[in-house]
């Protein structure tokens, strides 16, 4: 195995711990890195025995080794998805180039770990935070300047458009409707999108993204429909009643721009 690689996936659960750390803190405004770790229930401060990524939850089974209050599953399920967005970037690589290089691979680790945090927050609070959407902005001009100079402008031009065509969207909808319908946080991302994958990339981020939201919504929407209906009496039930949901679409877009800038959908820098 690649030197380069070995060490990114080794890398990846701890990038997973500081992501948890991320997608706790950062939403309420509370210190990411200044901040000590300390269990939730006891408050008692965690040594660095208590903070290696799931071998530490392993190895007290999940329970806080001073007071023994169950931890819960967070922190070890952000672990082992940043460690399984490693393993996706190896496949990919070798799938794509025989030997990728050192600056794709930690390319595609850093893109997949910040679309993991950028997803999870707007899934729980429907923002996406300017704290990590912007840095990717600039992650992926540095990435594209690293992997392909000559396409620079064409990948600013991208960025540049992503925004723009968002926030016509945006300006449109609400317009039209009285109240907003997309939120400026997704046009930063489509522009980061555009900076990471390419002006050709970014119709089929656009398509992708808008398919995934949809189809996941409507498995969350029936899975609510049902729930109601176990809960409500058919004698008490409003039919065709419907409530509206505000969707999140920061997650499908974060997939589907990650996906295309593995694949090389579309052409780009990658």
């Amino acid at each position: 195995m690649d030197g380069t690689l070995l060490i990114a996936l080794l890398a990846a659960p701890f990038a997973g711990s500081f992501l948890g750390v991320l997608i706790r803190r950062l939403p309420v405004g509370q210190p990411v890195v200044l901040s000590r770790s300390a269990c939730e229930h006891c408050g008692s401060r965690l040594m660095a025995r208590d903070l290696v990524p799931l071998l530490s939850y392993a190895g007290t089974r999940g329970r806080c080794r001073y007071c023994r209050a169950a931890i819960g599953r967070f922190h070890p399920l952000v672990e082992l998805l940043a460690l399984g967005a490693a393993v996706i970037v190896a496949c990919a690589g070798y799938m794509r180039f025989s030997t990728p290089a050192p600056v794709w691979i930690w390319s595609g680790c850093a893109l997949g770990w910040t679309l993991l945090a950028l997803g999870w927050i707007d899934l729980k609070t429907q923002r996406l935070p300017d704290a990590l959407t912007l840095p990717l902005l600039l992650g992926g001009l540095l990435s594209c300047r690293l992997l392909s100079p000559a396409v620079v402008p064409e990948h600013t031009v991208a960025a540049a458009a992503g925004y723009g065509g968002f926030r016509l969207i945006a300006l449109t909808y609400r317009r039209l409707r009285g109240y907003e319908g997309l939120g400026m946080g997704d046009a930063k991302l489509l522009a980061a999108a555009g900076a990471w994958t390419g002006l050709g990339s970014l119709p089929f981020v656009v398509t992708g993204a808008a398919i995934v939201t949809l189809v996941a919504t409507g498995v969350a929407y029936t899975g609510l429909s049902l729930r109601r209906q176990m809960e409500v009496a058919p004698a008490h039930s409003e039919r065709g009643h419907v409530t509206a949901i505000r969707i999140p679409f920061g997650p499908g877009l974060g997939l589907m721009m990650w996906l295309v800038f593995l694949s090389g959908v579309g052409g780009g820098a990658s």
